[in-house]
């Protein structure tokens, strides 16, 4: 495939516009979308390689667009939401004595933190999303195009299964009960919470920037960027990487989950099933969806497609 017939060209600029059209009139378009599909129709257009890569990252797309057309029927108006139940329940399970009483390890924190715990963590987090995607296009460069597509596919499946996880257990973040307490108060905005010491050190508004667009506040269960790492690194491994990446790996998904819980954007037990969502959703994507015959022949028709 060395030239984008005409069919493809009119799918990918129509699909292009229609969603940017969408965007802009029903949920609302922010500057990361025009730049996400200015990248893809650059990927897509520049070269038959490119053309390959941007459509093995294409779940990463369709991942931006499901998590942000939550927008459209919040999952606080589906069931009530869970802010002091979590609360106590960390309370119980992980709670630290201290002279003050005991503190959940978010409160704890806040209290305790310092520069370099604060600049590493914030590195850390930033990987969230990066990491994967760069996992994704070393799959890929490395020849692996099967492992590849499992690896993104998967990680699409497994965001959905979260977001599944939202309706059904709307939650509050710790930093929500910590500063506006057990009340819900749906125009509360996004929140930067302790990753604000992190642009503080830069002197640049690197999450606040982020956070201002998060689409819902009350989905912090199961943590899904827990999850995204996890996903990465399993995937890792499934692929017999080196030991070194395996390493880079491991390290870079702990880091994210330490840093969920001291910048007080997540409980432990937001972590933990996040997690489980990673594990489960991987296990039904690899064990189940990609064993039903239609499915699988569409996955050998894609391979063959960026191979």
């Amino acid at each position: 495939m060395n030239s984008v017939s005409p069919k493809e060209t009119f799918i990918v600029i129509a699909a292009s516009i229609l969603f940017l059209l969408f965007q802009w009139l029903v949920v609302g378009l922010i500057p990361a979308q025009i730049l996400m599909v200015v990248l893809f129709n650059l990927l897509f257009f520049l070269h038959p390689i490119s053309r390959k890569l941007a459509m093995a990252l294409l779940p990463f797309v369709f991942f931006e667009m499901s998590y942000d057309w939550m927008r459209l029927y919040p999952n606080y108006l589906v069931n009530p939401i869970d802010i002091q139940g979590v609360y106590e329940t960390e309370k119980a399970l992980f709670g630290i004595t201290t002279e003050n009483g005991t503190l959940i390890p978010c409160e704890y924190f806040n209290l305790h933190n310092n520069a370099v715990a604060d600049f590493v963590t914030g590195l850390f987090y930033l990987c969230w999303v990066p990491g994967p995607i760069a996992i994704a296009i070393w799959l890929f460069f490395k020849g692996q195009r099967d492992y590849c597509l499992r690896f993104t596919w998967a990680f699409l499946f497994v965001n959905l299964v979260g977001f599944i996880g939202y309706y059904i257990h709307p939650t509050a973040p710790p930093w929500y009960a910590i500063e506006y307490g057990f009340e819900p108060d749906f125009t509360t905005p996004g929140n930067v919470a302790g990753l604000g010491r992190f642009d503080e050190l830069v002197g640049f508004p690197v999450f606040t920037s982020i956070y201002v667009n998060n689409s819902n506040i009350f989905a912090a269960i199961p943590s899904l960027h827990s999850a995204y790492m996890t996903v990465a690194t399993i995937y890792v491994v499934y692929s017999k990487q080196s030991y070194h990446l395996l390493l880079v790996s491991l390290w870079i998904t702990i880091g994210i989950w330490f840093t969920a819980v001291y910048s007080c954007h997540h409980y432990i037990i937001d972590v933990i099933l996040g997690i489980a969502t990673a594990l489960i959703g991987v296990a039904i994507f690899e064990k189940g969806i990609l064993r039903i015959p239609a499915i699988n022949h569409f996955f050998q028709r894609y391979t063959n497609y960026i191979s």
